[in-house]
């Protein structure tokens, strides 16, 4: 699954929209190495059915005494009276005598259950738990072990007014009317409430299912169909899989196919009226199904793969085998009005729902704590395949800000391990975050180019092999790679010589189970500190951590690959640090050393002593000495390190006065990225001056790179989003030559009725200019209603929450709200843009507080959406009256648990606050004398050239 809040980090939107956002997303979990959560797996009271009855299970988790085997399902939903009914039959294997059997259950009305035995058919007693989601059958005899038997329910429900589940979905036809489908998202633990079934990632089993439906309509699933009627579809028998992949549609969508070179059938779904926005996604799916099938040497094992783009859909899209699901601004691309980072987004997203057919779906984890087996490998595998397969998108210069994002995750003491004991489902649901996706493929590209991209291929295809159709934990993983690196040991040491002597592995056998147990099973990251003395290098770490309390960063120690170079050489040097300080001895003393080449490890880097002045001396004579991603890393680590105070402000200001001659688009936007915070916070205080000479510094700073730029969409992907990036910035600050020229090309389109085709990639500045009047605003408005398009559409609901009119950024959320204009599903994107807008921060969190429990409900406690609200609201806000107006007295403070008030999101929100309000009150004035200096330093130059022209 990719979930909407990553999914919105790939769209041309928010790539565009970054150097405006300062997005920190924090999660919680208990400090320290393979921290436990409370148990919270038993029921604190003997638990009690709905009837009153005693429940005999007390545990949240499922029994093992029986498990399933395969489940005939029909379903028969009603998309006029907005309900379903169905009949599930479930074989069952029994593995222990038992006269019980326990399964899933949400909000389900269960009318009829029979057992189907050897000696005949027999009613079952059924009690629910709706505390746990589960229901208890009771038999009259006992079920043997070892004997084969069946449950048959019959159960009925009303279709999900959320966004899982089995739930209604709608959607406007340029006419106006409204039309009406049902859609499936199971992922992680709504199966059950579709139909009852054993909702654990482990109990995979078989599935038959058949769906009524009326005429007029279609309907898809996992398989493809093998009898159809005017009233009932029946589809072939799955293959063996978790209830959390099961999907089905009953929609009027209309598809376009093509079959891959290994015969297997690829289809795009999508309303009537957007099919022809499907074949760049249909040409993706077959390009990218087709390498994955050669790259994993295992054929896909279905015979067809859709892709259906749904009109109301809270995640980014989902893996359902053999029948993925996607946002329509996840799939749908119109070649006239779609950016080159709408491509970028889409290919990404795609390659990694098919990832998953094989990582998740083919091999799953064997339960929620492992996520990241599922998550963080396809989100490493987007990169992989879109290398190789598209490399005209140029993947590698967006990886990197993967890692960055979830370092800002993992800095905080509420993050937790990439693999974490969860129990309940908001702690399910609270795994969907940037430590499973991001940390997670981070931290396998560091173990790729550790033990080398060959090897590290073999051993996942003999891993995914091996626990084909299975369930497996983190050991299986290492166990697979451990055993390929063995056998060429002598291989890879020979090949990666330090000119010290050290190789890779120090003569040590290699366990990557021990080194990636580091890396897995503690929170955080670590802060390496360097300091050079002639030819040495002393080492040390420790683990980077924004906190006013040191002891928490005790206790933590990291196996790290560390890579170096030097001034003296590009050679990449090796070295495996399992120790809490080391020493390097280099062959000749050097003017710089550069540590985590290409930031291919997961951790930062200090320069200590002289070590930093070094850094800047050689970016400001010859910053193409470092890789892009080098300099992009040096950006982020200096600045990360002000947080904690190991460097001063003033210090990586000195650094960022190189960005003035930077080009590349990672170093570009990590440069925005850490500087537009800092006038970000200053919005929030009374402080206008000095936050406009920061804005001024950073214009001044980009004005000659803002000056090359063309606004048409010539150029690489790359340059192409750096131009949308960059001209956004400039009219956002009403730069004036780009403020006249968005004006001037805003006024021409209005003018022709929105007819004049204006160039992609420049439309966010352009629109965001214009929504500045109360005309422009109506007129854009009015273009949005009407669009097809679903890329322009989020364009243009992105420049309307950036309108000055508070009453619009009002309606804006009020409208998202009800779903009729803007759709519901948008409501967190609406409201979190107008927080950012310092016109509408206030109206964000004051809307957010007045709708908490429909917004909890609509989208699910413990969810990234959810989550992403709280953080994105909050996280700019910099005084002890914001945080003593959202913490505990307030508002987060009163809520239950049933509310929220458990969420890892309200201690990260606390955090966030905190830790800006610290840096606010120790950094000001050095910033202030800093730019102070700087402008001094530009009047100066200034005097002494019209002196000289005098």
């Amino acid at each position: 699954q990719i979930s909407w809040f990553f999914l919105r980090f790939s769209s041309s939107t928010v790539t565009m929209l970054a150097p405006l956002l300062f997005l920190l997303v924090f999660a919680l979990v208990p400090h320290s190495f393979g921290a436990q959560l409370p148990n919270q797996n038993q029921a604190k009271e003997p638990p009690v059915a709905a009837n009153g009855q005693p429940f005999p299970w007390d545990r949240m988790r499922l029994p093992k005494t029986v498990t399933p085997l395969h489940y005939d399902l029909s379903i028969h939903p009603n998309l006029t009276t907005l309900d379903f009914s169905g009949v599930v039959r479930i074989e069952l294997d029994v593995h222990e005598d038992t006269s019980t059997v326990i399964l899933h259950s949400k909000q389900l009305q269960i009318s009829g259950a029979l057992l189907m035995a050897p000696e005949g058919v027999k009613p079952l007693q059924v009690l629910e738990y709706p505390r746990f989601h589960q229901l208890a059958l009771l038999s009259d005899s006992v079920l043997t072990k070892g004997r084969k038997y069946e449950v048959q329910l019959e159960f009925a429900a009303n279709l999900s007014d959320s966004f899982h589940g089995f739930y209604k979905s709608s959607y406007r036809t340029s006419s106006g009317e409204v039309r009406v489908l049902a859609s499936t998202q199971f992922e992680a633990t709504f199966a059950r409430g579709a139909f009852p079934c054993f909702d654990e990632p482990a109990f995979k089993a078989n599935f038959t299912i058949r769906i009524v439906r009326e005429p007029r309509h279609i309907t898809i699933s996992n398989m493809p169909k093998v009898s159809g009627g005017l009233l009932e579809d029946h589809f072939d028998t799955t293959v063996k899989m978790s209830t959390y992949l099961v999907a089905y549609i009953v929609s009027d969508f209309l598809s376009v196919s093509k079959t891959t070179k290994h015969g297997v059938e690829i289809s795009v779904y999508a309303v009537p009226e957007k099919i022809d926005q499907t074949a760049f996604a249909l040409d993706a799916a077959v390009k990218l199904l087709d390498f994955y099938d050669d790259y994993f040497d295992i054929p896909y094992p279905l015979p067809k793969q859709d892709l259906a783009a749904i009109p109301d859909f809270q995640s980014g899209a989902m893996e359902n085998w053999g029948l993925t699901t996607y946002r329509e601004t996840g799939l749908l691309f119109d070649p006239d009005r779609s950016s080159a980072s709408d491509k970028l987004g889409i290919t990404k997203v795609i390659a990694h729902e098919l990832a998953h057919q094989w990582f998740g779906n083919l091999v799953t984890m064997e339960w929620w704590n492992d996520l990241w087996l599922n998550e963080g490998f396809a989100k490493f595998m987007e990169y992989i395949s879109l290398d190789i397969t598209y490399p005209e998108l140029q993947v590698d210069d967006f990886f990197l800000g993967k890692c960055f994002e979830a370092m800002e995750v993992d800095s905080l003491s509420s993050s937790h391990p990439v693999s974490t004991p969860v129990e309940n489902p908001t702690q399910i649901q609270e795994m969907f975050d940037d430590v499973s996706y991001d940390k997670g493929a981070c931290i396998l590209n560091m173990l790729r180019d550790f033990l080398t991209p060959e090897a590290f291929e073999i051993g996942i295809i003999r891993y995914l092999k091996r626990y084909s159709y299975q369930n497996t934990v983190n050991s299986h993983l290492w166990e697979s790679l451990t055993n390929v690196s063995r056998m060429e040991h002598r291989e890879f040491c020979s090949k990666r010589k330090l000119q010290s002597g050290t190789s890779w592995h120090s003569g040590d056998e290699l366990d990557v189970r021990a080194i990636m147990d580091t890396w897995t099973l503690q929170e955080g990251f670590p802060l390496l500190t360097v300091e050079v003395r002639g030819r040495e290098v002393r080492l040390s770490q420790e683990r980077f951590l924004k906190t006013n309390d040191p002891s928490l960063t005790e206790g933590f120690l990291w196996q790290i690959p560390l890579t170096y170079m030097t001034s003296a050489s590009s050679t990449i040097h090796r070295f495996l640090l399992k120790t809490k300080t080391g020493v390097l001895y280099l062959p000749e003393e050097v003017d710089w050393v550069k540590f985590n080449v290409d930031m291919s490890g997961y951790y930062m880097v200090h320069y200590a002593g002289d070590g930093w002045n070094s850094i800047i001396k050689v970016l400001q004579h010859n910053h193409t000495a470092l890789t892009s991603n080098d300099r992009a890393s040096l950006i982020q680590n200096v600045f990360q390190l002000v947080s904690v105070g190991k460097v001063r402000l003033d210090t990586a200001l000195e650094l960022s006065l190189y960005l003035s001659r930077e080009t590349e688009i990672m170093a570009v936007t990590q440069g925005f990225g850490e500087l537009v915070p800092l006038y970000k916070l200053m919005e929030k205080r009374d402080m206008a001056a000095l936050e406009n000479q920061m804005k001024g510094y950073i214009v001044d700073l980009f004005r000659g790179l803002i000056d090359r730029q063309e606004w048409t969409d010539s150029g690489s992907v790359s340059e192409r989003v750096l131009r949308s990036y960059l001209l956004l910035f400039a009219c956002v600050r009403k730069y004036p030559p780009c403020l006249n020229k968005a004006t001037q090309l805003f006024n021409q389109w209005k003018d022709s009725d929105g007819n004049m085709s204006l160039p992609v990639d420049i439309t966010m500045a352009v629109f965001i200019t214009g929504a500045q009047t109360a005309e422009g605003w109506d007129f854009l408005f009015e273009k949005y209603r009407h669009s097809m398009q679903t890329s322009v559409r989020s364009r243009m609901k992105t420049a309307m929450a950036w309108s000055p009119r508070k009453d619009k950024l009002q309606w804006m959320m009020e409208q998202s709200l009800h779903g009729e204009v803007m759709k519901t599903q948008d409501l967190p994107d609406v409201v979190v843009s107008i927080s950012k807008n310092p016109h509408g921060y206030k109206l964000a969190w004051d809307f957010l507080r007045a709708h908490w429990h429909t917004m909890i409900k609509k989208f699910d406690l413990g969810s990234s959406t959810i989550s992403y609200l709280v953080t994105g609201v909050t996280n700019q806000y910099s005084t002890t009256e914001m945080l003593d107006e959202v913490s505990k007295a307030v508002f987060f403070g009163s809520l239950t648990e049933e509310t929220g008030s458990e969420m890892r999101c309200i201690q990260q929100t606390y955090e966030t606050i905190e830790d800006n309000i610290r840096w606010m009150d120790k950094n000001l004035p050095l910033l202030q004398a800093w730019l102070n200096k700087q402008l001094n330093i530009v009047l100066l130059n200034h005097f002494i050239i019209l002196h000289c022209l005098l």
